[in-house]
């Protein structure tokens, strides 16, 4: 029996969740979808330059499906940058982490 899926946490949401080769019209463009997750890994390895443990504690999942999650990601991206593909950042099961507030006093 496999073990229960842990739902990851997202630090922040993509502000552009598409992007498309240049001069290319995006209805003759294929696209590639980037889970919401996926960008999370990526942002926090590659953008952040977490290790991939400090990460994988950051999204409540374990270092090897860290590891899993971060290297579908660079297969998309890098199946998007050599073929030409778009990249649309949507879907999977995530959820958002707690934002602090902080009161003026």
């Amino acid at each position: 029996m496999p073990r229960p899926f842990k739902c990851r946490k997202v630090g922040r949401q993509p502000e552009v969740a598409y992007f498309k080769p240049g001069g290319a019209p995006a209805c003759r463009v294929e696209e590639v979808v980037l889970a919401v997750d996926e960008f999370e890994a990526v942002r926090l390895a590659d953008l952040d330059g977490l290790y991939q443990d400090d990460a994988a504690k950051r999204m409540n999942i374990s270092r090897q499906t860290f590891g899993n999650i971060v290297g579908s990601a660079h297969k998309k991206i890098a199946d998007a940058i050599v073929n030409g593909k778009a990249i649309k950042i949507e879907g999977g099961v995530y959820q958002m982490e707690q934002m602090r507030k902080y009161e003026k006093m």
